[in-house]
């Protein structure tokens, strides 16, 4: 589907346990495009000679650790990055717009599924950026951490738990939004009975639907395009007083 060129990118938020991270990785597969993940973040931690365990900690929600990740990258691209390094660590707003120029600089280089790092704030305003969700019941989540992780019920159900809690504080902290809010995604999928396969292929459909629609003026878009008024008020709808 050649209306996929015209997309740049697609940011994956996820509940721990959904299967996000699978998908994101199938994704990139299959459209041959770049994965932005946590393990680009391990190897940006490899490249800065911290061990995996400390940005492990770290991810998502540490100023300490993304501030050493730019004062990296302002090694290499020194015109990108003219922003002083420890105002980062108290200042969120300067936190946010530097976090701003990491996601906007990956998607220059290439069209990119990104996953989480609130991108699906960062790129917001994007038309040609397909923002979803993946999301699935307490109980499958806790049966994938103990398959995927090798670990006890009440193990997997603490660490979900924790890694919910860190995620809705960053979101809520750097952007005041919640993770959960519907509003923010394009596309919402279920993995308690979908198959990771089948997700997939509903993501790429809906990405070409809305790479067709990029061309739209934005009052041709939205639920009421194209609709006639209601032939007489609905019914459910009390009169006015």
């Amino acid at each position: 589907m050649e209306e996929k060129k015209q997309m740049r990118a697609i940011t994956i938020s996820r509940e721990y346990g959904s299967g996000g991270g699978e998908i994101a990785r199938r994704l990139a597969q299959r459209l041959g495009w770049r994965l932005i993940d946590h393990e680009l973040v391990i190897r940006a931690a490899q490249e800065l000679g911290i061990s995996e365990e400390e940005a492990e900690i770290q991810d998502e929600h540490a100023d300490s650790f993304i501030s050493s990740l730019i004062n990296s990258m302002r090694i290499l691209q020194p015109a990108m990055f003219t922003i002083e390094p420890m105002p980062l660590l108290s200042n969120p707003h300067l936190y946010r717009e530097t976090m701003s120029k990491l996601v906007e600089t990956a998607i220059e280089a290439g069209p990119a599924v990104i996953v989480g790092r609130g991108s699906q704030m960062i790129l917001a305003e994007h038309r040609d950026v397909f923002h979803t969700r993946i999301v699935a019941t307490l109980e499958k989540r806790i049966r994938y951490v103990m398959q995927r992780e090798q670990v006890s019920e009440s193990e997997a159900k603490s660490r979900i738990q924790m890694k919910e809690q860190d995620r809705i504080r960053y979101l809520q902290t750097q952007y005041h939004c919640h993770p959960d809010d519907s509003s923010l995604y394009d596309l919402i999928v279920n993995t308690t009975v979908l198959s990771l396969d089948q997700c997939v292929d509903l993501i790429l459909q809906a990405l070409n639907y809305k790479a067709e629609r990029l061309h739209l003026p934005e009052e041709e878009l939205g639920p009421g395009a194209g609709l006639q008024p209601y032939p007489s008020l609905p019914g459910d709808l009390r009169p006015p007083v």
